[in-house]
């Protein structure tokens, strides 16, 4: 479970704070271990090269490239007063992954400099016989006066591990936010194509009404008043759908079952005698109730559109984990449906019924007519 708002907001509130501690402490151990492992009889000219290599650790997060400048001076320093070059390289190495980390091209020149910047010193210390200024009196420790080599290889690998570490988080992010980039990109085109389908439906719907009563009110040649005033109204009623549909107002109040009444009432009046069987839905999701709400509405458009003057039967219900709908049509002088390439209503009706997960079947019935069925799975 997330947390809430409050907390999420009081943690990144937080995070920058802990992170600056952490820098606060990992300073301080830096000068600590130079202190701690510095060569015996050596005093004020190790102390203060120590602090100046782990003190801008500190701040390395607010100005990373000018604290790898200074801890790379006070490295090179250190290393020629007596130093040991394990805190040099360790904090060279801190210093540089905030740079590696931003860019690519900056990380892998910061990369070369820091270890010239290292090496560079500890070959000089190592070549020249006085330096370093207070030598190291174990004979077996590793230093780049007593191993050059082997301290040249600790060096390379601790600051290019500490590179490679900051390109492989870099790469991480930037395929993080390129994946978080496509989901809102698919987000946004399902959206889009969510409000087509539904601006499909309702359009054709309405459309459909407004053509029956239109070719009735002609045909008979009485009833004109009545069927202009059902295409006013069936106007209406599709621009509000429209605007509901654009305004994103489905999402908060989508279409219901409970509406069906009115799609039956429209499809009566269009001389269709319907009759309808509707279960309890309290306990089906609304997402689910929905994409019944438009399976029901295209089939009532294909049912007067393609048999007119016939009888339907409308039948929503919960039947063993499941929405079942089915809207059938005895086909009494109903009209031929085409062959061949569905239309766009029945593509639709398919998409909802497999963005639930369920099946849908239509097709001419053995002794005339036509039938819809949809099963929608409902989540227990």
């Amino acid at each position: 479970m997330p947390p809430p708002p409050i907390a999420r907001r009081a943690l990144a509130a937080a995070q920058p704070l802990a992170l600056a501690a952490v820098d606060v402490l990992v300073a301080a151990a830096v000068v600590a271990a130079a202190v701690l492992m510095r060569p015996p009889g050596a005093g004020v000219a190790v102390w203060v090269p120590a602090a100046l290599v782990g003190t801008p650790l500190a701040v390395r997060r607010r100005w990373p490239v000018p604290v790898l400048g200074a801890v790379l001076a006070a490295g090179a320093v250190g290393l020629f007063g007596g130093v040991r070059p394990e805190p040099v390289v360790y904090a060279v190495a801190y210093a540089l992954y905030p740079v590696a980390l931003r860019s690519a091209r900056a990380g892998a020149w910061a990369l070369a400099v820091a270890v010239a910047g290292v090496v560079g010193p500890g070959l000089v210390d190592a070549a020249v016989a006085d330096l370093p200024v207070h030598p190291v009196d174990d004979p077996h420790s590793e230093s780049f006066s007593a191993t050059p080599a082997s301290a040249t290889a600790f060096c390379v690998v601790v600051l290019g591990g500490s590179w490679a570490l900051a390109r492989v988080l870099a790469a991480r992010r930037r395929h993080a936010d390129q994946f978080a980039r496509s989901l809102t990109a698919r987000a946004v085109a399902e959206e889009r194509l969510r409000i087509a389908r539904d601006v499909h439906d309702v359009v054709g719907h309405n459309l459909s009404l407004i053509a029956t009563r239109a070719a009735v009110a002609t045909h008979l040649g009485t009833g004109r008043d009545d069927a202009l005033r059902t295409i006013e109204e069936v106007s209406r009623t599709a621009l509000a759908d429209v605007r509901l549909v654009l305004d994103g107002v489905r999402d908060d109040d989508p279409p219901s079952i409970t509406n069906l009444d009115r799609l039956v009432e429209q499809t009566r009046a269009a001389g269709v005698e319907v009759t309808v069987e509707r279960g309890d839905l309290s306990a089906v999701p609304a997402a689910v109730v929905a994409s019944a709400y438009r399976i029901v509405q295209e089939a009532l458009t294909n049912v007067r559109r393609h048999a007119p003057s016939s009888r339907c039967r409308v039948t929503v219900a919960v039947a063993g984990g499941a929405l079942a709908v089915a809207v059938v049509d005895d086909g009494a002088g109903c009209a031929p449906r085409p062959a061949g390439r569905p239309g766009h209503g029945l593509l639709g009706m398919r998409e909802r019924v497999a963005l639930h997960g369920g099946t849908l079947s239509a097709g001419p019935l053995a002794d005339g007519g036509f039938a819809v069925r949809a099963t929608l799975p409902v989540p227990a």
